[in-house]
């Protein structure tokens, strides 16, 4: 997609989108084999030992410990629920609807302590000053009025809880089977952005650390995960990958910061099935109401297993945009 267009109207047909998916069901299984193998991405699978020793003289291969596949995910997964809930009930606080109501009182304190302060995405971007990717972000911040930030984030809280409230159902959920099954279209539209502050990462992140069962993390690491499990194929998009921003004036290359959460999501329910699938394979069962904790723990490790791919990509982009 190339900056500053939206994304292709073909990106939301259904049968695009079966052609998307058909190529991630395909890769899914080998990234999640090096998910197992390599613990996901923080031990070094035996054929980069083996290759090691060999590089360094060895003429014996290296005796290797076999791997309890089993217990190796569910170390994963009880980990990365932990990460998960690290700073969760900060969020649950905050933006619970009673609190947003009192906040509503003073959203000068709301937007300047609260958020500021409080609330560890915003906190983090903020205190990054090392990052210059971030002053477009902290410029932004700085000049939203605080009545329009507030309004924005109490329609987006307002309503992933009016959805979760009145149509979520924890099996069949996870049964839907088009995008326009979902439904997430609405998260997309205007009363839901504070453009430059509150864009589809930040609000997905709100919703997820509220419903981590019915919202997925639409992180940056996420989007560049779909670019690789699509295997950077166009689909028939004219403008190349849909999970790609180019901007060919000045020469730049980001994930897509502008996704839509709709399709997003839809692909989230997608893989999440596929891996209860193949968490299944090994005796290992997911905790529903963590559904999309582990989704997002596999798309961060898809993401960091081509890092340097994606550091060179950003190299230039860096001066250029940025968007949460």
């Amino acid at each position: 997609m190339y900056y500053p267009n939206d994304i292709e109207e073909i990106c939301y047909e259904q049968n695009h989108i079966e052609k998307v998916w058909d190529e991630m069901k395909q890769v899914i299984p080998t990234y999640f084999q090096q998910y197992i193998d390599t613990e996901s991405g923080y031990s070094i699978p035996e054929s980069e030992i083996e290759k090691l020793a060999v590089k360094f003289g060895s003429t014996c291969k290296p005796k290797s410990k076999p791997k309890d596949t089993k217990k190796i995910l569910e170390r994963l997964l009880k980990e990365s629920i932990k990460d998960y809930e690290k700073d969760r009930q900060r969020y649950q606080d905050i933006l619970d609807l009673e609190s947003l109501a009192e906040y509503k009182i003073d959203v000068s304190a709301f937007k300047n302590t609260i958020l500021r302060n409080q609330i560890p995405i915003i906190n983090k971007t903020l205190k990054n000053i090392h990052a210059k990717e971030l002053d477009k972000f902290r410029a932004a911040f700085n000049t939203t009025q605080p009545g329009d930030l507030f309004k924005v984030i109490y329609n987006i809280v307002q309503l992933a809880n009016e959805w979760h409230n009145e149509w979520y159902k924890e099996k069949e959920f996870e049964e839907i089977d088009t995008c326009d099954g979902l439904e997430y279209y609405e998260l997309d539209k205007e009363a839901y952005i504070a453009y430059g502050v509150i864009g589809g990462g930040i609000k997905s992140h709100f919703i997820y650390k509220l419903f981590p069962e019915m919202y997925p993390n639409r992180s940056r690491e996420a989007v560049w995960a779909l670019y690789y499990l699509s295997s950077k194929k166009k689909f028939g998009c004219k403008e190349d990958s849909q999970f790609l921003m180019i901007n060919a004036r000045e020469g730049t290359t980001q994930q897509n910061y502008f996704y839509p959460y709709a399709l997003f999501s839809f692909y989230a329910v997608r893989i999440y099935r596929q891996l209860k699938e193949l968490y299944a394979k090994h005796g290992v069962s997911l905790p529903i109401e963590y559904r999309f904790v582990l989704v997002d723990s596999f798309l961060s490790f898809v993401a960091r297993t081509h890092q340097s791919e994606i550091d060179d990509l950003k190299k230039k982009a860096e001066s250029y945009h940025y968007e949460y």
